[in-house]
């Protein structure tokens, strides 16, 4: 192979290097998922299933959580009005992250005839990461209030997460401990963790270790492809 090509294919070799080791696992994992509530009402209990999807979307220095029900929970008796119903509900938080995130929404904007399932609007809240690494969003309780009643829905089915992040703790600590709380303008969201928790590591932190031997890669490469070059340029001097 010439000079010139070897050259270029070095070059090649090393920019495909510094790429390459950047592209990491996606940053989001969303997954719809059942879930079997059991609803303590003002008339007695009450079960049904709903499909759950949680997104979530970097917004600042934090997440939006949105939670949608695909199909209607629990009943009324008699026709709830415009406005009579307001929900709110809590998302259990695990992996690199533990506590809760509250998320709440409207109340509803059409009459809810009665004996029919209720049908939920999506709830959200803004989540602010304590710890880096991956964070699972679980489904937990439903609380209903309308007409001076409270219904809560409980999940029996331990549900499995409908979302999961990679994220970034603020100023880029790898781990956490202790307790804490974090607010937002739709929701509310309570951590409780050990002291004595090990630091967690997580896909993030291996783009970044990834990324820096990408970036070692392309200056070696570019350096390599100099000095062949240098060394080309003098044997034609001597011949």
């Amino acid at each position: 192979m010439s000079y010139p090509k070897r050259t270029a294919a070095l070059a090649s070799v090393a920019a495909l290097a510094g790429s390459v080791v950047l592209m990491t696992a996606p940053a989001a994992n969303a997954e719809v998922v059942n879930v079997n509530y059991r609803c303590e009402t003002p008339i007695g209990v009450k079960t049904a299933v709903s499909p759950i999807d949680i997104e979530g979307v970097e917004d600042g220095g934090g997440y939006k959580i949105t939670m949608s029900w695909q199909k209607g929970v629990s009943s009324s008796p008699v026709d709830l009005g415009k406005g009579a119903m307001n929900p709110s509900a809590t998302i259990k938080l695990g992996g690199a992250d533990s506590g809760t995130l509250n998320v709440t929404g409207p109340a509803n904007q059409a009459t809810v005839p009665a004996n029919t399932p209720i049908k939920i609007n999506d709830l959200s809240g803004t989540y602010t990461p304590k710890k880096t690494g991956k964070v699972t969003f679980t489904a937990g309780v439903l609380t209903i209030k309308a007409l001076g009643t409270t219904t809560t829905c409980t999940p029996t089915n331990s549900p499995g997460p409908s979302l999961s992040l990679d994220v970034t703790a603020a100023g880029g600590a790898g781990s956490g401990s202790g307790s804490g709380s974090g607010s937002g303008s739709d929701g509310t969201q309570n951590n409780s963790g050990a002291g004595d928790e090990l630091p967690q590591t997580g896909p993030e932190d291996s783009a970044i270790a990834l990324g820096t031997l990408g970036g070692t890669v392309l200056l070696v490469g570019a350096a390599g492809a100099l000095w062949l070059t240098r060394r080309n340029q003098a044997a034609r001097v001597r011949h």
